[in-house]
């Protein structure tokens, strides 16, 4: 327990410090820490291009993403979404040009100067059906059954006890509701030094876990077809591989076989749900 405060602490301290960045800064820095976490850090490997997506707004886009889960997330007009770990609000925005007027988004997040950033950028587009609340995603502060659609980028390997945060996603959902999540998970052994190296050289490889172990929690908290919607390996410079894999190591590495990946996950809670938290 007394670890699991520790990281969060440290996210909501570096995560105060990225608010007050500028996206170039970020994604020149360690998990957009910045640069005197270390001097070789690339983020950009893990993030994906939102540019051409309505609505997108620069300004929202702090390049703290490794996928695009709300191109995968079935978003319908009307429906209420919610972002967990909604940063500046970059996937909110854009599931709001999909759910329309009509339907409602709520971002959470833990870090309180992420909140104010988010409300800033909302507040400067007009919209009205866009929220955004200070939380922990083991312990949302919304009710149950309330939302059609649950979306999250690059943000749950950041979060302690993952078993928990699926709970309270499944929670929040409605009977037949959905949500498609972006992440980052680890296949096969790395080296434990090639690990640390990684993780100065992308820094939210940190709390990333093996991807069956992942999709295990997803399954054992209710949900059903869980899908891989996306995946893609995270390349890392041949430079920091040399160091510790063989030639034949890095050769699979590379072929896609084992290393770190970034994932986006789609599954559902079921219509006919019995599990507690279904009706709550």
């Amino acid at each position: 327990m007394e670890n699991a405060e520790k990281i969060k602490q440290l996210v909501r301290e570096k995560y105060a410090e990225i608010a007050l960045q500028s996206k170039e800064t970020n994604e020149a820095s360690c998990c957009g820490a910045g640069a005197s976490c270390c001097d070789t850090v690339d983020y950009t490997i893990f993030s994906d291009d939102y540019t051409s997506l309505e609505g997108y707004n620069p300004d929202a886009d702090l390049g703290l993403g490794c996928g695009l889960p709300t191109e995968f997330a079935k978003i319908k007009e009307g429906d209420t979404v919610v972002d967990l770990g909604s940063g500046a609000g970059n996937d909110a925005f854009v599931a709001r040009s999909i759910t329309g007027e009509n339907g409602k988004v709520i971002g959470i997040d833990f870090t309180d100067k992420m909140v104010e950033k988010a409300r800033r950028n909302a507040e400067k587009l007009g919209y009205k059906n866009v929220e955004f609340r200070q939380g922990d995603i083991e312990n949302m502060p919304l009710g149950g059954n309330i939302a059609d659609v649950v979306v999250s980028n690059c943000v749950l390997n950041l979060v302690p006890d993952k078993k928990q945060a699926f709970a309270e996603t499944f929670r929040i959902l409605k009977k037949g509701g959905h949500f498609s999540v972006s992440d980052i998970v680890l296949v096969g052994n790395l080296p434990e030094n090639l690990r640390k190296s990684a993780e100065m050289y992308a820094g939210c490889v940190a709390g990333a876990i093996q991807k069956e172990d992942y999709l295990s929690i997803i399954r054992e908290a209710g949900f059903a077809n869980v899908t891989i919607q996306k995946e893609k390996p995270i390349k890392l410079p041949v430079e920091i591989l040399k160091d510790y894999l063989t030639a034949t190591q890095i050769e699979d590495y590379n072929s896609g076989n084992s290393g770190i990946f970034s994932i986006t996950v789609y599954a559902d809670k079921p219509e006919n749900c019995c599990k507690p938290g279904c009706c709550d």
